[in-house]
């Protein structure tokens, strides 16, 4: 099971720096951070260890099974990110 970023996300990038796996892009530094509203967690990457959502504090991490219903498709955006 993977983390999932949603909406809420102020892209602070504090999780990142957290991440034990560095699964949640983009770094700060990335070109790709300017051009995106939030960070996204690499499903295929997670290993599910929480430390993102510990840290998050607009609480805008969930557990994929945790997912809140209205934002169920952010399990999908962050997937689709590292396509």
């Amino acid at each position: 099971m993977a983390y999932v970023v949603t909406d809420a996300c102020i892209k602070d990038f504090v999780c990142v720096v957290e991440c034990a796996t560095a699964a949640i892009a983009p770094q700060p530094e990335d070109a790709k951070a300017g051009t995106v509203s939030q960070v996204f967690i690499n499903p295929d990457e997670c290993i599910d260890c929480g430390n993102c959502a510990t840290i998050c504090a607009q609480n805008a991490i969930f557990p994929l099974d945790e997912l809140p219903a209205d934002k169920a498709q952010f399990a999908e955006t962050n997937r689709a990110y590292f396509a």
